[in-house]
């Protein structure tokens, strides 16, 4: 678990998470990702339960599917937008509710979490707009990652370099 220390030490040394004090506490939740690399998240099921709904501006998966194989287009890429969840600030009277303990010292986060419910619709919520703004060309969007489509390899490259352009403009990162 050694992996799981360094990350902690990283996301504080980023101002990511901080100690705290809290009186809450969920339990830290692992990933092993295919790249061999872990991913810090916290099961926030207890969390979720009390969280009041909100009318969700993520798409539902199966009608972004449905939407994709109705374009017909023979070419893909995606763009996935760096560590987007993490740019976002908490609240400060937010950040007690999301704490965590790893080996026995209890952390909060000072920046959106993954496993909260709330934190695709918070994410896609701030790129969408940019994205608008920018009057970006045919696309779709999934929480951080955009889906560009063409016809042909060169349509995508051109569509996809100017939503990197205005992505970056808008002051996100680009994977």
């Amino acid at each position: 678990m050694i992996p799981i220390h360094k990350m902690i030490r990283g996301l504080e040394t980023q101002g990511v998470v901080s100690k705290t004090h809290s009186p809450f506490n969920s339990p830290i939740w692992p990933v092993h990702k295919s790249d061999g690399e872990w991913r810090v998240t916290v099961d926030y099921c207890a969390l979720n339960e009390v969280t009041p709904p909100l009318s969700a501006a993520v798409p539902d998966m199966l009608e972004l599917q449905y939407e994709l194989e109705s374009k017909a287009a023979k070419w893909y890429a995606t763009i996935d937008i760096a560590n987007k969840f993490f740019s976002i600030p908490l609240a400060a009277e937010c950040r007690p509710q999301f704490s965590f303990t790893w080996r026995g010292v209890k952390y909060t986060w000072n920046r959106l979490p993954q496993g909260w419910k709330h934190s695709p619709t918070g994410c896609h919520g701030l790129i969408q707009p940019a994205l608008e703004k920018g009057e970006a060309l045919e696309h779709l969007q999934y929480i951080d990652e955009i889906i560009v489509v063409g016809n042909t390899a060169m349509e995508v490259f051109e569509k996809g370099e100017k939503i990197i352009q205005i992505l970056l403009k808008a002051g996100f990162a680009i994977n």
